[in-house]
């Protein structure tokens, strides 16, 4: 039986996660930017303006599971994500599983 850890356990996998990422977004290109100019990392900063960063999926095809599903990931498979590089890299994912499915609207 699987079971929603409690907020404590939550808040102690996230800063984990944005310890392990030395609080900076850990995107490297998958939301459609180089970051070349920043060697080639994002440079958002949890609380650095307006930026609070986010654990999520590391890989860019876990953040289309299902919330329950992502929750139970493990803390390795977990990264620190700005929210314009989470969204963005969670589009092109959705747009690349859509292409990748056949057409079925026709299939009889």
């Amino acid at each position: 039986m699987s079971r929603t850890p409690p907020l404590g356990d939550q808040r102690g996998l996230w800063q984990a996660v944005m310890a392990a990422a030395s609080g900076r977004c850990q995107c490297r290109g998958t939301c459609g930017k180089s970051h070349a100019k920043d060697g080639g990392r994002c440079p958002a900063a949890h609380g650095a303006g307006p930026v609070y960063l986010l654990a999520a999926p590391a890989e860019p095809d876990h953040l289309l599971l299902p919330a329950h599903k992502a929750a139970a990931l493990p803390k390795q498979a977990l990264a620190a994500w700005c929210p314009a590089c989470h969204d963005a890299t969670r589009r092109t994912a959705n747009k690349a599983r859509q292409a990748a499915e056949p057409d079925r609207l026709f299939d009889l």
